[in-house]
């Protein structure tokens, strides 16, 4: 598919429309195989308002869906590659550990998963737990954890900065600062137009929309349909590890990335990004519009975050307050499985949409991003289970999927 010229615009091959993990990626992806690419974000390159800033995220096998773990190690080998393509590292390995009880119905199926995709793993009692962590991790008698490899903590603005990088070195052409207020089709030139704020249009063979919390937004504006994804406002924190215990709970010191399964799901990263601070947040907050965050922490979510902090690292982390906080987004679906599909209608195969990441997709970056290239411009992806992230799914139950275990992210509405 060469590029080509109509009158004095050039009609590239792709238009990727937002410059966050997955855009990124996608825009590495179609541009390293030779197809002329054009990259916008609305904001700055690497801005902190939607959900690929800041400095940790987690990698991990150990989903309760055997799909999502399957992706997880095709998406491993392919950052390994991205990073030996840029010379540095953004992806630092440890294990993983997952408590909850024993009978908790998503860690029973986390450990079905595992065994499903040959992950290794081991299931630890209660004092198990305890001793394979000298203390810094308590829980009680009634809970297991489960100890896997093949996670890791990912430095995401610097990812994001990688795949930006290595999609300009193949020859993309990027531009920030360029908000997306339409897309139409140009029959006469049989090719896809965007328009932006600022006046300017520019012309594609195809196009990939990637716009994270404002993806109804767009879609809704471009066709009148709204898709099942709800922007959430969630907040990151970081607690003060004791001195004494620096060490223990930090990456060089072999601490793993966690997940604490109930109601809260809490999540967090061993100690790396900021010295003696350890990252633990809760995986739910408030619906909002993206146009409209209000910065400031939930504060219930707070109290149970405290209460956890507190009970399961063994009065080794000072739980009163914590040290410092960050807002990040989520895209919320009703199933909290992706929405990576072609638009349809008029625009028919031209036009992929991959969002709803819900608060679980960054580690997925690369193979997303290979995913959707493979469907733009080859018209179908393979090695994914697709069909869970159709949007026809909603239209058979609103609910999307059905699994037989609880969704993980709480929220509430403002």
């Amino acid at each position: 598919m060469d590029s080509r010229t109509t009158g004095i615009e050039q009609v590239l091959d792709v238009i990727v429309v937002g410059g966050g993990i997955m855009g990124s990626c996608t825009a590495y992806q179609t541009s390293m195989r030779g197809y002329s690419t054009l990259l916008l974000d609305q904001f700055d390159f690497l801005h902190n308002r939607g959900s690929s800033h800041g400095e940790s995220r987690t990698i991990r096998v150990t989903y309760p869906e055997p799909y999502y773990s399957a992706m997880v190690l095709e998406s491993s080998k392919l950052w390994e590659e991205a990073q030996s393509q840029v010379g540095y590292r953004v992806l630092y390995p440890t294990n993983q550990l997952d408590i909850g009880k024993a009978n908790d119905r998503s860690l029973q199926a986390v450990i079905r998963s595992c065994q499903s995709n040959s992950v290794d793993f081991r299931v630890l009692d209660h004092n198990q737990v305890t001793r394979e962590f000298s203390g810094g991790v308590t829980v009680p008698e009634d809970w297991i954890g489960v100890v896997s490899r093949g996670a890791g903590v990912i430095k995401p603005t610097k990812a994001v900065c990688m795949f930006q990088t290595l999609a300009l070195l193949n020859g993309a052409i990027l531009k920030d600062n360029m908000k997306v207020v339409n897309i139409s089709r140009d029959t006469s030139r049989d090719c896809i137009v965007v328009s932006t704020a600022t006046g300017e249009k520019f012309y594609g063979r195809k196009c990939v929309v990637a716009a994270g919390a404002w993806m109804n937004k767009l879609v809704k504006a471009v066709t009148g349909r709204e898709v099942p994804i709800q922007p959430l406002e969630t907040t990151i924190c970081y607690w003060r590890i004791k001195e004494e215990y620096e060490r223990d709970f930090s990456i060089d010191g072999r601490f793993p990335s966690f997940a604490g399964y109930g109601s809260p799901y809490i999540y967090g990263t061993p100690s790396l990004e900021y010295p003696g601070l350890i990252k633990v947040g809760v995986h739910g907050g408030q619906f909002c519009d993206p146009d409209k965050q209000t910065w400031i922490p939930d504060p219930e979510l707070m109290d149970l975050l405290k209460l956890w902090v507190k009970e399961r690292f063994g009065g080794r982390v000072e739980h009163d307050r914590p040290v410092s906080s960050q807002s990040c987004m989520y895209s919320m679906t009703p199933d909290e499985d992706y929405v990576i599909d072609f638009l349809g209608g008029e625009f028919g195969k031209n036009v992929v949409i991959a969002g709803g990441f819900s608060g679980h997709g960054f580690k997925m970056g690369p193979v997303i991003g290979r995913v959707v290239a493979d469907l733009v411009l080859q018209g179908e992806a393979k090695g994914v289970e697709m069909e869970h992230f159709k949007l026809a799914r909603f239209d058979k139950n609103p609910k999307g999927n059905i699994k037989e275990f609880a969704v993980q992210v709480g929220t509430s509405k403002l």
